[in-house]
């Protein structure tokens, strides 16, 4: 009986020294699964706090750069126009202010889809106190708000910084309403596992809602002494410290958390912005899934004997390895598809945008081009070099674009030509170029962005109100001009018809003094016209023979151009066609032109004035006749071709020209229905031609709206 007793107990003895050496084992198995398990998830938790940390630290370069922006001198539209462009630009942001040193707000934009939400939450106070408490901080830190929606989901916050201080005081602050849910995102990825939950702490030190209810609930309760979660009471404090790190919770606390009866891996780290304040996250995994791994493998282990607990380890160790790889591989594939998505949403922004975009190689080749510029350029530059993007720009411009994507990349920072006038497809226009370098990749990967803005557009809306706001002067001046000369002229007409009929029609002095009454005359009429076109009346027209009136100021500018030694000539045939005009107005034109040509020709220069009656059906129903005044004179430079009838522009010297001899001309003849063309070479000469509309058949007097100009 001893005898078989003492095998069975050595057996057993033996069978006991294996469990346990196995439950030691698997013990200490454990232990480094967890501590593994640990690690994983501290990495996991540090990519996704990357993330984020790069999407406030991209608000805060935003900020520096609104803040740079409303540094720079310019009018307040000018600031508005940039920061709404920026407000459009950011997806997440719903509202940019601006405010001075003392807080008070510069400018307030909303963003258009949001406008209801921000004035129905009552945001823009909290904006203003925000502002006010980044002024208080260094220029450059960011200066966070406290829950702002706690019903819709807490994602809302205000973000402000100081503007760069001068003699020792902020020049102000800027404030921006943010939608960081987007930013957050990377966060609930980490804790999508059922067994995982999330703990986001603010920058005041509250849980935000996005944190799991049972912990932001416990997380006001911890301090207490008799709450019964020390271990969680520490990570409230490591959490509020800005640490980093790992720690076990117990049994007991897991299920205080509602994690159930298995022990607790928190690991937690801060999310730090600039300036020194940071949030805090940590992620509490619940190992029961390990443990009951843990539990099946014993059971099998000490079932099996110490030779199958053997296979059995190596088995498992085995199992904990592949489900490593398979969670690393799942994770890659993770990575893939959002960078996939990724590159996908860029290239379709990219697409998009209203400005064109030229992504290039290392070599310098094109790679792509977006939907902006796609119609601008040849059908088959991808895979070209830069230059055939632009077939029809000169060597010189080709050169400063390969130079300036050549420089980019050399310094690796963005470099611009702001306002440039280049013939980048055929003629000349107005743009700005930017080439962005990207990080070095393989050969064929996009190194270098080339963004090309054309401003042709813009240009020509700020000529249209620079005319405008002319046109607004011409107002107000002409109403000063026909007070102040309209009376004295009134007077020396009085006094020359006194004259006049002291005289007698017989005297020889007689005509000399009508010609005098005639010139006053015409100058009321013209302080008239002037009143005319600031006043917007509609002009008197009837058939008015061209031939007289071509004649009559001949005669007038006669002694001037012999005066001048210009040989002033007159070509009108007597076939030409009655013009539907005013007389006075018409020979106001021809005038002022003929005068004009006088002045730009030097000594022995030679003038001409000339009609002929132009036929086609293009030209309407009544006709047009061309009317000439050619010139062998000086020419206009070509940038100043479109300057020529904007009100008081001049090219005479001071004193000797208003600038709004040929602003008369052009408003004259739009206001019968006609245009002018001018051509002009210079150091060759210039030819204005008016195109003006032949009276009807039957001679009838009828209005003309007056155009505007």
């Amino acid at each position: 009986m001893r005898s078989t007793l003492l095998p069975i107990l050595l057996l057993c003895a033996a069978l006991a020294s294996v469990g346990v050496g196995v439950w030691t084992l698997v013990k200490r198995s454990r232990t480094t699964l967890v501590e593994q398990f640990a690690g994983d998830r501290q990495k996991q938790l540090d990519e996704a706090v990357g993330g984020v940390t790069d999407s406030l630290e991209e608000v805060g370069k935003n900020l520096r750069f609104a803040g740079e922006l409303m540094s720079q001198p310019g009018s307040l539209a000018e600031h508005r126009r940039e920061l709404r462009a920026l407000l459009e630009a950011v997806g997440q942001y719903k509202a940019i202010a601006a405010y001075d040193g003392d807080g008070v707000e510069r400018l307030l934009l909303l963003d258009r889809r949001s406008d209801s939400q921000v004035s129905r939450e009552g945001l823009v106070p909290e904006m203003g106190e925000t502002a006010r408490r980044a002024l208080l901080r260094p220029p450059g830190d960011l200066t966070t708000s406290p829950i702002l929606d706690a019903a819709n989901g807490g994602w809302l916050r205000i973000l402000a910084t100081a503007l760069p201080a001068k003699d020792g005081r902020p020049e102000g602050a800027v404030a921006v309403l943010v939608d960081t849910e987007s930013f957050f995102a990377p966060l609930r990825i980490v804790t999508s596992d059922l067994e995982a939950r999330l703990l986001l702490v603010g920058m005041h030190g509250q849980p935000t809602p996005a944190s799991d209810a049972v912990l932001a609930e416990w997380f006001g309760r911890a301090a207490q002494k008799d709450a019964g979660v020390p271990g969680f009471a520490f990570l409230v404090s490591r959490l509020k410290a800005g640490a980093r790190g790992m720690l076990p919770l117990s049994e007991q606390e897991a299920e205080r958390l509602g994690m159930g009866r298995a022990e607790v891996v928190a690991v937690y780290t801060p999310i730090r912005m600039r300036g020194g304040n940071h949030w805090a996250v940590a992620t509490l995994v619940s190992t029961e899934a390990l443990r009951s791994h843990e539990q099946s493998l014993v059971v099998r282990l000490l079932g099996a004997g110490g030779l199958v607990a053997f296979f059995l380890v190596t088995f498992a160790v085995y199992v904990v390895l592949a489900r490593r790889r398979a969670v690393a591989l799942r994770e890659s594939r993770r990575h893939a598809a959002q960078l996939a998505a990724l590159h996908d949403q860029t290239r379709k922004m990219l697409d998009h945008i209203p400005t064109g975009v030229l992504a290039l190689t290392a070599d310098g080749r094109i790679s792509g081009v977006n939907q902006a510029l796609r119609s601008r350029v040849p059908g088959n530059v991808t895979g070209a070099p830069l230059a055939s993007a632009f077939p029809g720009a000169p060597e010189p411009v080709l050169t400063r674009l390969s130079a300036l994507v050549a420089s980019a990349r050399q310094e690796d920072r963005p470099l611009s030509l702001l306002g440039e006038p280049l013939a980048l497809f055929g003629e000349e226009g107005t743009y700005n170029l930017h080439a962005v370098p990207l990080s070095a990749g393989d050969e064929e990967e996009v190194r270098a962005l080339l963004v090309v803005e054309d401003l042709s557009d813009v240009r020509a809306l700020e000529t249209k109100l620079l005319r405008a706001e002319k046109l607004a002067t011409v107002g107000v001046l002409a109403a000063g001009i026909a007070h102040e000369i309209g009376t004295p002229l009134g007077v020396v007409r009085g006094r020359a018809e006194y004259v006049l009929g002291k005289l007698g029609p017989s005297h020889p002095q007689g005509p000399g003094v009508g010609v005098i009454i005639e010139q006053i005359d015409r100058v009321s009429r013209t302080l008239r016209q002037l009143l005319d076109f600031s006043r917007l009346q509609p002009a008197m027209v009837r058939p008015v023979a061209l031939g007289p009136v071509a004649r009559s100021v001949h005669e007038l500018l006669r002694v001037e151009a012999e005066r001048r030694q210009v040989a002033l000539t007159l070509d009108v045939p007597e076939s030409v066609p009655a013009l539907a005009a005013d007389a006075d107005q018409l020979q106001q034109v021809l005038l002022n032109l003929a005068l004009n040509a006088c002045d730009a020709c030097s000594e022995g220069g030679r003038v001409e004035v000339s009609a002929s009656a132009l036929v086609g059906e293009e030209e309407g129903a009544w006709g047009l006749v061309a009317l000439t005044v050619r010139d062998d004179g000086c020419g206009i430079p070509k940038e100043r071709l479109n300057q020529v009838f904007d009100p008081f522009f001049t090219t005479k010297k001071r004193g000797q020209g208003t600038g709004l001899g040929l602003t008369m001309v052009a408003h004259v003849v739009r206001n019968h229905g006609g245009r002018v063309e001018l051509e002009s070479t210079p150091g060759q000469g210039t030819r204005v031609t008016v195109l003006w509309p032949v009276a009807r058949a039957a001679p009838e007097e009828r209005h003309v709206e007056r155009q505007a100009g």
